[in-house]
Parts: structure tokens; sequence; C-alpha cells
């Protein structure tokens, strides 16, 4: 990856969201999709927040100044993220049916998330920053917009979706450079965590691991039970996802390794029904996305593949349109 390149395009195709069309009239909705729509922009924009805040660490960690400017303007690609989302719900809320918030398992996900970042490797906030964005970016935000089916969403996400590409390609950049040689010979010098420190690691990473699953069912996958009830996009997410932790760089990592681990005891069926709940908590996924989602074939064909070549993969994805989004603007 040129990183350069990337950089001049990070900070060339900047936008505002004061510079968008808020007059324009939403299109008729029920009170039900209303209610739905604007809890899903609410929701969204804490979301949002969160990834500025993931991106915000890995910037604090980055050593090489290219590196570290890029992620600087992921964090204010975010933060308009979040304002533009807000705005949407501001839009969409036109009857005024209900007081919105943001949903309580977020509230709570988010500062546990964010101590445990303190505690993290820099290639595990990589790691949870790319299946935060390939979820957000391949299922969540598609089909929420393909909900809405509104020109001022359309407007909105079709600028957010310029910013997320960028992210996404860098993600996978991240991913290749914290699977280098490189990367294992600077974590070799880190110095040793005094056992103090370890205890005070421990414990925010697992207050974080218990906040996880709810954050994840509440502000991911029930709402796409609502935009995408064939469960479609959220599959090519994890799909994508399994896919890169078999590459042979990755699978080698702690991470990959565990959450790898994780998924084969699940098939199981014995530790399924004895630790499953157990064992979905320790990831922080739907049951959905313990099975593999890909083929053998499919398993081979990433080894012969660079991490620029997978980012395009799964970046083309968010460009497929849906049978159901098509029939819904054809009614």
């Amino acid at each position: 990856m040129d990183l350069e390149r990337l950089l001049e395009k990070s900070q060339k195709r900047q936008w505002k969201v004061g510079d968008l069309d808020w007059s324009q009239k939403p299109r008729d909705l029920s009170p039900e999709d209303e209610m739905t729509i604007v809890q899903c922009f609410t929701d969204m924009a804490g979301i949002e927040r969160l990834a500025g805040a993931l991106f915000e660490a890995q910037r604090r960690s980055a050593e090489d100044p290219t590196i570290k400017e890029l992620f600087r303007t992921f964090v204010v690609d975010e933060v308009r993220h979040a304002h533009a989302a807000q705005m949407l719900a501001d839009h969409y809320d036109r009857r005024k049916l209900k007081h919105y918030s943001v949903n309580p398992s977020l509230r709570r996900f988010a500062p546990a998330f964010i101590g445990a970042l303190e505690h993290f490797s820099p290639s595990v906030a990589n790691a949870y920053t790319t299946g935060g964005e390939i979820m957000l970016d391949i299922a969540l935000l598609r089909s929420i917009n393909d909900f809405v089916d509104d020109g001022m969403s359309t407007d909105v996400m079709r600028l957010i979706n310029q910013d997320e590409s960028r992210h996404v390609a860098m993600d996978f950049h991240m991913v290749e450079y914290y699977c280098s040689d490189a990367w294992a010979e600077k974590a070799e010098a880190l110095p040793a965590k005094t056992p103090a420190e370890e205890v005070q690691a421990w414990s925010a990473i697992t207050k974080m691991m218990y906040f996880a699953q709810p954050f994840f069912q509440d502000v991911f996958f029930r709402p796409m039970q609502l935009v995408d009830p064939s469960g479609k996009r959220m599959q090519e997410a994890f799909k994508r996802m399994q896919l890169l932790s078999k590459k042979e760089e990755v699978a080698r990592t702690p991470l990959a390794r565990l959450m790898t681990s994780a998924r084969e005891l699940y098939k199981n069926p014995i530790a399924r029904k004895t630790l499953g709940p157990v064992l979905t908590r320790l990831v922080g996924l739907d049951a959905s996305a313990m099975d593999d989602l890909f083929t053998e074939t499919e398993a081979r064909s990433v080894q012969g593949k660079t991490f620029d070549e997978l980012a395009q993969e799964t970046l083309a994805l968010k460009y497929q349109s849906s049978s159901a989004s098509r029939g819904r603007a054809a009614a």
C-alpha cells in the first residue's frame, strides 16, 4: 500500500456535515419504522465515537509519522460520522414519538473497552478495529441505508462509505504489519508487566469481555434482524473475518489462536452444550458466527492473496445490492 497516497486522499477528501442539504423531506414512514430508524442512527453515533477512540489509541502507539497522521485523519472522520449519524436521527425523528438515547449495552461497553485498550497490545487494538469496521461497513451501515431507502440517508452514507473504504484498507495494512517479523522483534523488546500491572490488565480485559456480548447483540445483531432479516450481510462480514484469520500469518497470532480455539471447541456437541454460553461470551459474538462460514477451497485461496487484495475483496461486498433492497426499491 502507498501510505503517502492514502494520506493525500484522506486529507483531500474531507467533507463537512453542514455542506449537505438537510432541507430534504424524509419519505413517509410508519411509526414503527420511524422509531427503528431513529434508534439505529442514535446508536450509530455512539458506535462512531467508539471507533474514533480506537483509532486514537492506534495513533498514540504509532511510530511512523505517516501512519500517525493517517490515524489522526481517521479520528476526525469518525467524529464527523458521529455528528452526521446524530443529524440523521434528528432528521427522521418527525413525530417525536419517544425520547431516544444510546443503547445501555453500548454505554456500558464503551468505557470498559476504552479502559481495556490501555492494556492491549497495539496488534489486539488493530484486530478489534478491523473486525468492528468490517461488521459496520459491510453489514450494518449498508442494511440501515437500504432499510431507510431515502435520499438524505443515501447522501450521508455515500460520503461515510468513502471514508470507511480508506479505514478498511488501512486496517488490513496494519494487520499485515502486526504479523511481520519487524513487529515481533519490537514486541519481544517491550518491557514485561509487573504482577500488579498484569492484575490490572486482566481485570480491565475481563470487564470488557463481560460487556462485549450484550453490546454486539443489542447494537449489531438485533438491529440487523430488523434491517436485514435474511442475515446474509452479517454472515458475509463474519465470513471475511474468518477467512482473514485463516491466512497463515494471521492464524499464528495469539488473538487469532484464541478465537479459533474457542470456535473449534464450540463445534464439539458436548462442549457446545456445556460451555456454549461461556465460549460465545469469550469471543463476544453471536452463536451464528461460531460455525465455519467458508469452504476449504476459500480457506486455501486466501494463502496466495496479498492483504491488499483481501481488503479489496472485502470492500467490494458493500457495493453489492441485496435482493431485499431491490425489492423494497421496486415497491
